[in-house]
């Protein structure tokens, strides 16, 4: 195992983790003060829970990838994150195919954090790539 990879690893999930958490709670917090008596199909920590593992997922794949010495890593990133959509679609299936009031709501509580995590892993990538 690359001590690279793994330093990169563990500084990635420190960090996906306090992201998690801190917009977890600021997303919890306007839920509860704004949305308290609407009933929502997917709760928050699900939605959270799904991020993270995929960002998790994309970015480890990457890491390992790059780690191991391929330098083309754009076209796995882009099938890795189309992948992600797919999952995506997938995950909200629940909210598109039951009739719901909150519907609107439900899609914008999911993919506000959905474009957050992905500019976060982006970022994060992008940094990475750029060491030598």
């Amino acid at each position: 195992m690359n001590p690279l990879f793994l330093k990169r690893e563990v500084t990635f999930v420190m960090l996906l983790l306090l992201f998690t958490l801190l917009l977890f709670a600021i997303h919890w917090y306007i839920s509860f003060h704004f949305f308290e008596d609407v009933e929502l199909i997917l709760p928050l920590f699900a939605i959270y829970g799904f991020h993270f593992i995929t960002v998790l997922i994309v970015y480890t794949i990457v890491n390992f990838k790059h780690a191991a010495g391929k330098t083309q890593i754009f076209p796995l990133f882009m099938g890795a994150t189309l992948f992600k959509m797919i999952l995506c679609i997938v995950f909200l299936l629940p909210v598109l195919l039951k009739p719901n009031e909150n519907a609107t709501l439900e899609v914008f509580n999911f993919f506000i954090p959905y474009f957050l995590y992905l500019a976060f892993e982006i970022v994060n990538i992008t940094l990475f790539l750029k060491e030598k």
